[in-house]
């Protein structure tokens, strides 16, 4: 059984995709960027400002099902530049408690609309 997620407290898809799926236990979060809903614009010009929005993002689709980050157990972060990854990695923390998700951060050469950051998650409910 597969269930999308939509809210309008993140950016709505700029393709054909989901904001989230879920299939049995697993949700499935795609890459956010860090567009504040509100406006359509990114959120601020550096990685911090950009890092805080991707994950609050993530933080309002899966609350919009009734979950919480506490039940991520893996994160994808995608970086234009891994120079910014300390800077990333302050903000990350301030979203993880303990139990801490598993994640990989890359470097990759461009991002949809020249953003700093996309991140992705996948969380398990029960």
């Amino acid at each position: 059984m597969k269930k999308v997620f939509a809210t309008d407290k993140a950016p709505g898809a700029i393709g054909p995709y989901s904001q989230a799926v879920q299939a049995g236990n697993m949700v499935f979060v795609s890459g956010q960027l860090p567009i504040d809903p509100a406006t359509g614009a990114f959120a601020g010009d550096d990685i911090k400002s950009q890092t805080r929005q991707s994950l609050t993002n993530i933080k309002n689709i899966l609350a919009s099902e009734g979950l919480d980050m506490s039940q991520v157990i893996r994160v994808g972060v995608f970086l234009k530049d891994m120079e910014m990854f300390a800077d990333m990695n302050a903000v990350y923390g301030e979203f993880f408690e303990k139990d801490y998700p598993a994640r990989a951060a890359v470097e990759v050469a461009r991002l949809p609309k020249d953003a700093l950051v996309e991140i992705e998650a996948v969380a398990c409910i029960g």
